[in-house]
């Protein structure tokens, strides 16, 4: 090959975080692709279509993109034949440079006409710091290469001039431009595609793209092998793809590309989903099988727009969570030496999983109070409080600890509970000071823990919005008046912080904190302020015996 690049792991070196890919600031996108097409290993490319795409790939690992032609065109319902002008494209790639800092290798097609277009196309992708083209020697409009057989191409001279116009208007000396060779997918054979290949190599091509469209890589494999590595060399095998991986690096390719399977994928997923949505009339059964609001805001940079907010927007704030953990809990051998919030599920402590859905869900303060082996209690991202007098007070006590981080947005959950995202969303959509998370499909059980009667039953209609009110919460309903189980999950406004703060004073002025729990705390505030119940039904668990930790490492 014609340059080189430091060494890097090879293709079995496993997955890279997608904090490993970030670019340092000195390294621009043109010459990360360039790193990339002239890396001594193989190196691979994913296919992205839009911003979010590209993010999830650069989340997956990848050091590079596709830019596909196909799947730009087909995200806007458009067929891959130049019907998406190469500004709607340009808008598409701006988006996409956007979201991530990888490296882009665009699908140019023919370059959208003559040598005149695609110096035009060449100087528009460096305005918007794309790495680089692919351009391929077919006519244009262009049809795609898995469509009907011998296709024609483009005079050979005549797409040595693209080449040569690509290279002349590039503004950055590292701008990689891949030369696209169909004459093996338009049946012309191999000396033609060698031909081809060298008189695009000798016009200034970075690299040379050979297309096929066999059900295996011999063709490729063959032109490597003639080709010798005279300059590095693409392959995308979408028609090939049971090739075995090492194949490629063994023939001296240079770059993989996973041309359209990202839209593949969400193609297959949005039909099963729509389809179930459809038959069922419900979201019930789809809701824990896609991702959540709160995954999308993740992906998008919610988190950063909140900081901006904190240092922009006077008095701008996101909510806070304080989880209880301070209690031994009785796991047995389990919780000899730690606390229940601490036990292994799945390969990480249950309180892990709980901080995961809170953070997941936009809240980056969380403060958990601790109590028995405080020394075990640990999570990234959290920050502790203490509750000394663990072993004789109750979780109202705990939260007391903690009364002075009760200000503004809140959340409140205990520390052994389970929940899918979608319930921060949801309490967080319900008006009223004070929401409680209730399940209404839990009226008791052989160990009543929380249970709520409200001035409304649970009617099961997920379209049924009318407010629901907390009469009383307690151990010792009567069974007839349950309206469900608080799962131990509530959102406070400012207001509502408030009022917890004031009747924790209150009930401390007493002598009741001590020994009072939250059931008793929600209860006196109800009987002077509204306090709201969000239903849900099932789709989370606590974990107070060894059967829910089982039933645990199958939700987790």
């Amino acid at each position: 090959m014609t340059q080189s690049a430091p060494p890097r792991p090879d293709i079995d070196s496993g997955p890279l975080t997608a904090a490993a890919v970030r670019l340092p600031a000195k390294v621009t996108a043109f010459s990360a692709l360039r790193k990339e097409i002239f890396s001594p290993h193989l190196s691979f490319l994913m296919e992205a279509h839009n911003g979010l795409s590209a993010k999830i790939v650069e989340e997956a690992g990848f050091r590079g993109l596709w830019a596909s032609g196909l799947t730009i065109s087909a995200q806007l319902g458009l067929r891959d034949c130049n019907e998406a002008s190469w500004s709607q494209v340009l808008a598409q790639l701006e988006f996409m440079a956007d979201a991530t800092p990888l490296p882009i290798l665009v699908d140019g097609d023919t370059g959208y006409g003559n040598f005149n277009n695609v110096r035009l196309f060449v100087r528009k992708l460096c305005e918007r710091r794309i790495g680089g083209v692919c351009i391929e020697d077919k006519l244009f409009p262009k049809a795609n290469s898995f469509v009907g057989e011998h296709q024609p191409l483009a005079n050979t001279e005549e797409f040595c001039g693209r080449i040569k116009a690509g290279k002349d208007s590039q503004t950055d000396d590292d701008f990689v431009l891949v030369a696209r060779v169909e004459a093996l997918v338009s049946g012309l054979g191999m000396d033609e595609a060698m031909r081809r290949a060298e008189a695009y190599h000798a016009a200034g091509a970075d690299a040379i793209l050979i297309h096929s469209k066999q059900a295996t890589a011999a063709e490729v494999i063959a032109f490597a092998g003639r080709w010798g590595q005279r300059c590095p060399l693409v392959v995308v095998p979408t028609m090939y793809y049971a090739t075995p991986t090492a194949a490629y690096s063994q023939a001296g390719i240079s770059t993989v590309i996973w041309a359209n399977h990202n839209l593949r994928a969400a193609i297959t997923a949005m039909r099963e989903i729509s389809r179930k949505i459809h038959d069922d009339h419900s979201l019930v059964e789809v809701e824990d099988r896609i991702a959540s609001v709160q995954d999308i805001f993740r992906l998008v940079g919610n988190a950063e727009l909140e900081a901006a907010e904190r240092r922009y927007l006077p008095g701008a704030s996101t909510p806070r969570a304080i989880v209880l953990a301070a209690s031994r809990g009785e796991l047995g051998e389990l919780t000899r030496e730690r606390p229940k919030c601490m036990v292994d599920v799945r390969g990480r402590p249950l309180l892990h999983h709980l901080v995961g859905t809170l953070q997941s869900g936009g809240i980056r303060r969380i403060t958990v109070v601790r109590g028995y082996g405080r020394e075990a209690v640990a999570a990234d991202g959290i920050e502790t409080v203490d509750n000394e007098r663990f072993a004789e007070t109750g979780e109202a006590f705990s939260l007391g600890c903690a009364r002075h981080l009760i200000t503004g947005a809140t959340v409140l959950v205990y520390g052994d509970v389970l929940f899918r995202g979608y319930f921060l969303d949801a309490i967080g959509r319900s008006a009223g000071d004070i929401v409680l998370a209730v399940d209404g499909s839990r009226k008791a059980n052989g160990r009543p823990r929380d249970l709520v009667a409200t001035d409304r039953p649970y009617a099961g209609e997920y379209l049924d919005d009318s407010p629901v009110r907390l009469v009383e919460m307690s151990s010792t309903l009567a069974p007839d008046s349950v309206a469900g189980e608080w799962i131990g999950l509530a959102r406070l406004t400012a207001a509502g912080a408030e009022l917890v703060r004031n009747e924790i004073g209150r009930m401390e002025e007493e002598g009741l904190l001590e020994r009072a729990d939250l059931p008793l705390l929600f209860t006196r505030i109800a009987r002077d302020h509204p306090v709201a119940v969000q239903f849900f039904d099932g789709h989370w668990l606590d974990v107070d015996t060894m059967g829910d930790l089982a039933a645990a490492r199958n939700f987790a």
